[in-house]
């Protein structure tokens, strides 16, 4: 048994090499340029490539960045000034946009109308004279008025001919065009959903930033307080410290007025999401590790914690802008936010409170086809910004 033993070869043992170059994780791949351009870009970088590849998102976007640029030149796109009345054209039908008279092209021009009087249902009556055509005028001089309130000027992007109408979405009870009634109020009604937010968003993420990352009695305080606000129904009780305002006020007064109050009532929704999302994050390892290096809470919660979470935050924000201009135009509709001469959307639709104005002459609630745009163009372009923004996606 032993002999055996000793007689047994021993077994081999497997050579090992060694490469002794320095070890390079590249050394069999080049990276084209298209995949350093991906390796090296920045986080928002990649956002806007993510937020290409939702085209409805986009196209949102584009809409309603047209719809801000027009605030600046509200003026300039509205055919008529603001208070101009067509005392002739009360309650006039929407005019149609025409190229061809007779088969032959004589480029954008509407035709005339002629009205008369009906004493049985004490309106007038408007019928379209075809033999009437009205040329519209491009880049001309119209009504005049202060462009931004400080410079006289007089010039149009589109005016009717001379002697001429143009009520693309017809007129209202004074004679006043709802097309350019809408244009200045498109300023009036957009910036109210922009102011409110940034209170809003000041308020929500600074007392939410405090409550999640101190918790204690801190948390405990801000949720009281959160919950009081919210247990008042939301309308009543915009529409009872919008009715506090002195109506002694003037008109621009009113307008922050209102849009300060909007604020106030909307942060306490970001709060809390802000609150629970740190709750969350502050015991996670760069945030102890941020702490243990010196950082100050400021630091921690801004550097941090919030852009752990920042496709929230856009979402939040892109949800309550329409949330804001669905506030503002439910008050002054009722009455109790803006109020003449300002002009908004909801200012115009006071007008439709009138059931019989709204059966005889539909068109005074057009400005209610703005207000339905933007809040599914802010919900749409919210949904991409999201996506875009999510790490995980």
């Amino acid at each position: 048994m032993s002999t055996t033993t000793r007689n047994t070869p021993a077994p081999r043992r497997a050579r090992h090499f060694v490469d002794t170059a320095p070890f390079d994780p590249m050394h069999d791949e080049v990276l084209t340029p298209e995949q350093e351009r991906y390796y090296m870009a920045s986080q928002w970088t990649m956002m806007w490539w993510k937020l290409k590849r939702h085209r409805l998102a986009v196209i949102s976007g584009l809409f309603l960045l047209l719809l801000y640029g027009s605030t600046l030149i509200s003026e300039i796109i509205a055919p008529y000034g603001l208070s101009t009345r067509n005392v002739d054209h009360i309650y006039a039908p929407p005019q149609g946009l025409h190229l061809f008279h007779e088969g032959k092209f004589v480029g954008p021009f509407v035709y005339g109308l002629d009205y008369k009087l009906d004493l049985r249902n004490l309106q007038r009556v408007y019928t379209t004279d075809t033999t009437d055509v009205q040329p519209l005028r491009f880049f001309c001089s119209g009504d005049p008025y202060q462009f931004w309130g400080m410079v006289e000027m007089d010039f149009h992007l589109v005016c009717p001919s001379e002697n001429g109408t143009f009520f693309l979405l017809g007129t209202d009870r004074l004679g006043r065009d709802m097309l350019s009634r809408i244009a200045y109020g498109t300023r009036i009604s957009l910036t109210v959903g922009l102011i409110g937010i940034a209170i809003s968003f000041v308020l929500g993420i600074v007392i939410g930033g405090l409550a999640g990352y101190y918790g204690g009695w801190v948390d405990a305080c801000v949720q009281r307080v959160i919950e009081v606000i919210r247990s008042f129904p939301e309308l009543p009780l915009w529409m009872a410290l919008s009715a506090a305002l002195p109506v002694t006020w003037s008109p621009i007064v009113i307008y922050f007025g209102i849009t300060i109050i909007l604020g106030l009532i909307d942060w306490t929704g970001l709060a809390r999401a802000v609150r629970s999302k740190l709750l969350a994050l502050r015991e996670e390892d760069f945030a102890v590790a941020a702490g243990l290096m010196g950082a100050k809470p400021k630091r921690i919660i801004g550097r941090h914690l919030l852009p752990s979470f920042m496709s929230h935050l856009i979402a939040s924000a892109t949800l309550s802008i329409p949330t804001m201009i669905l506030g503002e135009t439910a008050l002054s509709f009722l009455g109790l936010g803006l109020r003449p001469p300002i002009t908004s959307w909801g200012v115009l639709l006071t007008e439709a409170q009138n059931i019989n104005a709204v059966e005889l002459y539909p068109w005074i609630m057009t400005p209610v086809i703005p207000v339905i745009l933007v809040v599914l163009a802010f919900n749409f372009f919210g949904d991409g910004l999201r996506d875009a923004a999510d790490p995980y996606k």
